[in-house]
């Protein structure tokens, strides 16, 4: 893949979102609808596309923290706020590929978490659990060896204890297992195919209408 194969012959070691959710989207799995802006004029181009209520995300190869570095604005809903957080950001940032992703806001209360690692023994590894702030603090989450089947990514949603958040409660829909079964199956096969992809982590996925869609992702290259 371009982007992958570009970003090693730049020397890095990551992808940026923007770049991560594009490599998820060849694999068909949902991702946020969004365009980065790296001007004035693109920012208001994007903002007219995308609509409010948005979301303005820093964007660079070498942002890990985006949320503690001010780089995330919510709940955006008029063109001079979306200005004013454009140049806020921007300023925050040093790199050369910096810019600023304008995303729809994707409404859901249930975040999950989708991720690959490649183990030295086992090779590439799919992981399903709670999204969010639970991933760290709950590790409610299931791993298999890749290729997995989708009977293998059916298991791991109900091997997680918190397995209740994918039916219908309060109101939310039941999450369409089906679609995250192929999500599940595609990022195995994202792994098998891509040696030069050591980690995938998509967090959150957020159920909306019982829909997953990939709101964050980065994607870690191999040394």
């Amino acid at each position: 893949m371009e982007i992958i194969e570009k970003a090693l012959a730049d020397g890095r070691s990551t992808l940026s979102e923007s770049e991560s959710k594009q490599v998820l989207n060849q694999y068909n799995i949902p991702i946020t609808k969004e365009i980065l802006a790296t001007n004035a004029q693109e920012l208001d181009q994007a903002v007219q596309e995308i609509g409010f209520p948005l979301v303005m995300k820093g964007c660079a190869a070498d942002l890990a923290h985006k949320t503690e570095s001010g780089l995330v604005k919510i709940d955006i809903r008029d063109a001079q706020e979306a200005r004013e957080a454009f140049e806020s950001m921007m300023s925050k940032m040093d790199s050369a590929d910096k810019g600023v992703l304008v995303q729809e806001m994707v409404k859901g209360k249930r975040e999950l978490v989708v991720g690959l690692t490649r183990d030295p023994q086992f090779g590439p590894c799919v992981m399903f659990g709670l999204g969010g702030i639970f991933t760290e603090v709950l590790e409610d989450i299931a791993f298999r060896v890749a290729p997995i089947t989708k009977a293998d990514a059916l298991d791991m949603m109900a091997e997680i204890k918190g397995k209740k958040i994918l039916e219908a409660i309060r109101g939310m829909e039941a999450a369409d297992k089906d679609m995250l079964a192929d999500i599940l199956v595609a990022v195995g096969k994202l792994g098998e195919e891509n040696q030069a992809v050591s980690e995938v982590d998509i967090n959150p996925l957020i159920l909306t209408g019982g829909k997953p869609v990939a709101v964050d992702a980065l994607v870690v290259l191999a040394n």
